[in-house]
């Protein structure tokens, strides 16, 4: 049976997962022993399979967010920042986006406030929620731009769609009378409709002095806090580059013992005190270079006072060494006699 037109017809009506798990099965000679119904299993898992992919890249595409490769699984729970655990895994569960609720993460710059917006981000994805991460400088510029275009009722359209939007840098400057009239026209957007993900380095409590406003900063934050949840991070700023550990006098009077001690792998010969093997063979192979240099002046037809001086060019305290070792134990690495004086 050909298989070329089956095929064909996959990838025509847009089943790649299916033709690809086809080919890989018509391939496998175990394939034969699956029934029809395991066949068709198989490559319909792998179309949902490759089809979940393909929206999930495609939500973190269009999400833009700060930290893309942020995610839940990386979260640092070590270090002493106020993040809780349990918390936090149960808010990946996912639950508060199912209720349209909101989440608000504050803390001092350099907590980890944007990569941890992000990493929920992420999870909202995996969870086939649409995502959207703004600055919030940058959002008020481009609802400013599309004022002037006419582009801001689709803009605000196109946000009120969004499942969750991640709020970034909120309260770093006070609002003017139109940016705190756009804040409110997107939140009654989301109220009990979608979510939102604030992060911020300003107290929760001065939220309601920045936007400065008194009534437009209560209908504001009465849309906002009482139905989200709230993570505190504290601690210095991860930003700064952690001091190399200084050694104690203790390690470093251990690590001077260490270095001082005799060496226990190859202890020194009762003959040769002063010498281990490891020592005792380089020596013998450095003896045995200059032999071979005796041996080949011995052979030539220099003079006599020529031998002499090439003899003379091994040092004494080798030749002393090497008489050392006719006795040892480590004899097998002594030069031939005739080098010796």
């Amino acid at each position: 049976m050909l298989t070329h037109p089956t095929l064909d017809q996959m990838q025509a009506l847009g089943l790649g997962g299916m033709a690809t798990a086809y080919r890989e099965l018509s391939g496998h000679s175990s394939a034969s022993d699956l029934s029809r119904d395991e066949w068709l299993g198989l490559i319909l898992d792998r179309e949902a399979a490759m089809r979940a992919d393909k929206r999930l890249n495609n939500r973190l595409a269009l999400g833009r967010l700060r930290f893309a490769d942020a995610c839940i699984e990386d979260v640092d729970f070590a270090t002493h920042r106020g993040l809780d655990r349990r918390n936090t895994l149960s808010l990946a569960q996912g639950a508060w986006l199912k209720a349209h609720e909101n989440l608000i993460i504050t803390g001092q710059t350099g907590t980890g406030k944007t990569w941890l917006a992000c990493a929920f981000g992420r999870q909202a994805a995996r969870l086939d929620h649409s995502i959207l991460y703004l600055r919030m400088p940058r959002l008020f510029e481009d609802l400013a731009m599309a004022r002037l275009d006419g582009r801001f009722p689709r803009l605000v359209d196109k946000l009120a769609k969004v499942q969750l939007m991640v709020l970034d840098d909120w309260g770093t400057h006070g609002l003017n009378d139109q940016q705190r009239l756009d804040l409110l026209e997107i939140f009654e957007d989301h109220y009990r409709r979608k979510s939102t993900l604030i992060t911020a380095q300003l107290p929760v409590a001065l939220w309601h002095a920045m936007i400065g406003e008194p009534t437009i900063a209560d209908a504001i934050l009465d849309r906002i806090i009482h139905n989200a949840h709230r993570i505190t991070l504290e601690g210095d700023s991860m930003r700064k580059p952690k001091p190399a550990t200084l050694l104690t006098s203790e390690r470093n009077s251990e690590i001077n013992r260490t270095r001082l001690q005799p060496c226990k792998r190859d202890p020194p010969s009762p003959c040769c005190p002063g010498f281990c093997e490891t020592i005792v063979r380089e020596l013998a192979e450095l003896l045995s270079r200059f032999c071979e240099m005796r041996t080949q002046a011995s052979g030539s037809s220099s003079d006599v006072s020529q031998n002499h001086g090439i003899a003379h060019v091994i040092p004494s305290w080798a030749l002393r060494a090497n008489r050392r070792l006719l006795d040892s134990p480590y004899s097998a690495c002594r030069l031939p006699t005739k080098c010796c004086i």
